[in-house]
């Protein structure tokens, strides 16, 4: 009897030993690729339209609330400031096609030009910015032709007048992998955006402005200017689409980085940037330089600040040249 129930026993144990390798060998393996069906369906499940209104024009900046400004407010402990733009680019070159222009009148006074959208110049993206066949955020669906004679009548960056003041987090993927920066086209997932919040003892929440280093500045300051973006063969670290649901569960206010937020090369090109605005309704701030941010963050192995910025009040505008500060 004893010997049987021992048969079984083993039987009962190999049984099960087989049945975990089997479940181990069909289990399929972690994979980040977003098909186009799965973005499409995204554009209607996490969508934020109509969420704050049909007539809102500032999407998650509607998660800033006046809680949120007094806990931003409180992170102020030395009143030390550093600055996240990089200097007004004069210089052509094969990144920055739209430089500057600066034109001295008189030895008192100058004229200044740019095209400030694109990979080189920080600016904050309004949510009259991206559209998909003519429909902005929130639906709005401008005639063309009146755009171009008036700027936009919906989601321009004049509603951004009164500014941001709101909490800043900085994750430092560079930091993380121990490297100065990313290498162009390196994609950036979730696990290694949670990675640094468990790293760095800081979280993501709601009303937050979330700027993500890649290293592009010490990058360029260390090889020089290259081929970025989304030109044929251009080369950028960033986030990968597969982020975008994390994005839409933490419910962030703001996105930056230091270039327009996405990976390139990708099937789904400007994913993340292009998603955020659109069906998020986040405003962006693109090309950011947090060289300085990083290196004072870590001299404080802080890595949340108030976030203060405000563009241009242009009426109609897609968007505004900016300077955003974080104050420790």
């Amino acid at each position: 009897m004893r010997a049987f129930a021992g048969s079984l026993l083993m039987l009962l144990i190999l049984s099960l030993a087989a049945d975990k390798l089997s479940s181990q060998a069909v289990a399929p393996a972690t994979s980040h690729a977003v098909s186009p069906a799965e973005y499409e369906r995204w554009k209607k499940d996490l969508s934020n339209w109509g969420r704050w209104g049909k007539d809102d024009q500032i999407g998650a900046l509607n998660l800033i609330t006046p809680a949120k400004r007094k806990q931003a407010a409180a992170l102020v402990k030395e009143g030390f400031s550093v600055s996240m733009a990089g200097d007004a680019d004069t210089v052509k070159a094969v990144d920055n096609p739209n430089p500057y222009e600066l034109k001295m009148l008189t030895i008192g006074s100058d004229q200044i030009a740019v095209n400030y959208h694109g990979i080189a110049h920080t600016h904050l993206d309004s949510l009259a910015h991206i559209n998909d066949n003519g429909v902005f955020f929130n639906g709005y669906k401008p005639d063309a032709e009146t755009v171009l004679k008036q700027g936009h009548a919906k989601n321009s960056i004049h509603n951004v007048k009164n500014g941001i003041f709101t909490r800043g987090v900085l994750i430092d993927i560079p930091r993380l992998k121990g490297v100065p920066y990313l290498e162009p086209g390196t994609p950036i997932y979730v696990e290694d955006l949670e990675a640094w919040e468990k790293k760095a003892g800081v979280k993501v929440t709601a009303g937050d402005a979330l700027f993500v280093r890649t290293g592009v500045w010490a990058r360029r300051k260390a090889m020089g200017p290259w081929l970025r973006g989304r030109a044929e063969g251009g080369k950028s670290a960033g986030l990968d689409p597969s982020v975008i649901p994390w994005l839409k569960k933490r419910d962030i206010a703001i996105l930056g980085s230091d270039h327009p937020q996405y990976v390139s090369p990708s099937s789904l090109r400007g994913a993340v940037h292009d998603f955020a605005l659109l069906y998020l309704g986040i405003h962006l701030f693109d090309n950011c330089d947090l060289e300085a941010l990083a290196d004072a963050a870590a001299a404080r192995n802080r890595w949340d600040f108030l976030l203060t910025a405000a563009p241009l009040p242009m009426v109609g505008g897609t968007g505004s040249p900016v300077n955003p500060i974080a104050t420790f």
